[in-house]
């Protein structure tokens, strides 16, 4: 039996010309994270990660906290889905930057329904492949992980990533596994067991390095 910690990239640079870099606070996240992992007293056999630079960042600031060794195997497969593409199917206009509330709720509400639509196979976002495809990128991290190791495996995604691992391991509906993605925390962990047979959720979503008072600002979703 062994445990596959999944986690979420810290807070990346939403609205930003390059969403793809950790900001500030999603490096010090990050670190704290790995500083939990230490006092934890949580090392890994194996860690993987996607190819997109917040993932990558994401992972060199927990090692940095938490003192780690290990290199990381990069799969491609956990890399995110290409949000503005979807959007683009149900939005074919030039979006506002969203730095009012309301405009941020709009972005969402646009990618909810450019999601639903993707993952039912109704639309065919540009450049991105269908959602089988996308699934087979994630199951097959699942799957090596699985057949390669018995003790305790890191995997820094994104929401998207994980949210379709969740789904595929509780069977759920497009639908709600776009409520898991929406409600995705950054850096944070959800653990599944495993045998050689199969996964299981043990915990969702969770912020244990995030969880005391002085940390509460630290807690972001984008």
């Amino acid at each position: 039996m062994g445990t596959l910690y999944l986690v979420r990239h810290g807070q990346a640079s939403f609205g930003a010309a390059d969403y793809d870099k950790l900001s500030e606070l999603g490096q010090r996240q990050s670190v704290r994270l790995g500083d939990y992992f230490r006092q934890a007293g949580l090392s890994f056999d194996a860690v993987l990660t996607g190819t997109l630079r917040r993932h990558k960042e994401t992972y060199a600031a927990i090692r940095e906290g938490g003192a780690f060794d290990m290199e990381a195997q990069q799969w491609p497969g956990l890399n995110e889905f290409d949000s503005e593409a979807v959007i683009a199917t149900v939005y074919p206009h030039k979006l506002e930057k969203p730095d009012t509330p309301e405009l941020y709720r709009h972005h969402f509400r646009l990618l909810r329904d450019g999601l639903t639509q993707w993952m039912n196979g109704v639309v065919s976002p540009k450049g991105m492949p269908s959602y089988r495809e996308f699934q087979l990128g994630i199951t097959s991290a699942l799957d090596h992980v699985r057949k390669n190791y018995d003790g305790r495996v890191l995997l820094v995604s994104s929401g998207g990533p994980i949210a379709t691992a969740i789904g595929h391991v509780l069977g759920t509906t497009p639908e709600t596994t776009i409520e898991l993605n929406m409600r995705m925390r950054n850096s944070a962990v959800t653990e599944f067991a495993f045998n050689a047979k199969r996964h299981s959720l043990v915990t969702f979503n969770t912020l244990p390095h995030l969880e005391h008072a002085e940390h509460a600002s630290w807690i972001t979703h984008a």
